[in-house]
């Protein structure tokens, strides 16, 4: 295998492949990097057996074909450090991988490429177009609320529910959720779901850009395919909770507030809650809510900020960083907050037109 290609246009695939390979793993090969070289065609793959991600450049000259697999750490470290205007040649034989780029040569070792793994697609059950912008959008709205380590394994991804010109992504780790919609053409009888896993919806999201993307999903897993990448994920195998039982119906409370001042009053309010708890109160009066936290060491913090709201009062606990995850992604300049009573969860959203809804519990304090 032989082909010669400028550092930028060999970096670029390679950056997009590695972030899914593991350091440390159990199979020498899943630390590697496939490269494939088929008429001026390189592609580079890199997989957990979980997600896989294949990034895709033009060599420019029609070289000898074939493929290698390289340890995509040290590659990526090697193209990285060269510099910007670097041409790299890169040759393959015998069991070694050959860099060369001006006065720098490099010799890698390499495994045999037909003793990597492939994630196999599986059957497709329905496949459509959408501008990657929107999915992008998505998964900011909503993978903050992922959990990360949660037992129930199928809480350690985000929910994709594709209905008739409609994508939902929903995510919860049991104490609070992030649901949103976008606008994709599809046509399905039935709404078709699918739970994708953390990694890939991390990995998913840095792929993303401003293109058009063909999405292929079947019962076991989800290809997305751009411009210059594929991405290949298993689907986790188990059923999401009922989100729509858990969004609160019938709060008869509204707060309507300027966004940008209730996230500098609860980031201030923050800074003495308790580290580990990070409870905050909530009082509510006509035309104003108060914030205080205070922790073990006595130290007490007040805020107080204007808002639209007439009614009886209430106090509420909160954990006041799921408050400001939840004020981070919202874009708009007013937020509205739907509450019931102290024990019920509060609904928080755009005041105007938005697409997404969050629900946060409530904290006995």
């Amino acid at each position: 295998m032989k082909f010669s290609l400028s550092r930028e246009a060999l970096l670029k695939p390679l950056q997009l492949v590695v972030g899914v390979v593991e350091r440390r793993q159990t199979l020498p090969i899943l630390s590697n990097v496939l490269l494939s070289l088929e008429g001026t065609k390189l592609s580079l793959t890199g997989t957990d057996l979980e997600v896989e991600i294949v990034g895709s450049t033009e060599v420019g000259v029609a070289a000898e074909a074939g493929e290698v697999t390289v340890s995509a750490r040290k590659f990526l470290d090697i193209c990285r450090s060269l510099p910007e205007d670097a041409q790299v040649d890169f040759s393959s034989s015998d069991g070694k991988a050959t860099l060369k780029s001006g006065r720098s040569k490099f010799t890698l070792a390499t495994l045999p490429a037909n003793e990597f793994p492939s994630v196999d697609e599986g059957e497709k059950s329905i496949g459509f177009a959408v501008q990657a912008s929107i999915i992008k959008g998505l998964i900011e709205a909503t993978s903050f609320a992922m959990a990360q380590q949660d037992v129930r394994y199928y809480l350690n991804g985000m929910l994709w529910e594709l209905s008739t010109n409609k994508l939902r992504a929903v995510a919860t780790d049991g104490h609070r959720m992030a649901l949103c919609d976008g606008i994709c053409e599809v046509d399905v009888q039935d709404t078709i779901t699918a739970i994708l896993p953390r990694k890939g919806i991390m990995e998913l999201s840095r792929l993303l850009g401003d293109e058009e993307v063909n999405v292929s999903m079947g019962s076991n897993h989800i290809r997305i395919t751009g411009t210059d990448y594929c991405f290949t994920s298993k689907l986790v195998d188990g059923a999401y909770p009922d989100y729509d039982r858990v969004l609160p119906k019938g709060g008869d409370k509204q707060v309507v507030g300027d966004r940008a001042e209730l996230k500098q009053a609860f980031g201030r309010t923050a800074i003495l809650s308790n580290e580990k708890y990070r409870g905050v109160r909530i009082l509510l009066s006509d035309g104003a809510i108060k914030m205080v936290a205070n922790n073990p060491e006595q130290e007490e913090a007040e805020e107080e900020v204007t808002v639209n709201y007439v009614g009886d009062e209430l106090e509420i606990g909160f954990n006041v960083s799921y408050l400001l995850d939840v004020l981070n992604v919202l874009k708009g300049k007013d937020i509205r907050f739907t509450l019931s009573d102290s024990n019920s969860s509060a609904l928080v959203e755009d005041a105007g037109e938005g697409s997404a809804v969050y629900v946060v519990m409530p904290m006995r304090l």
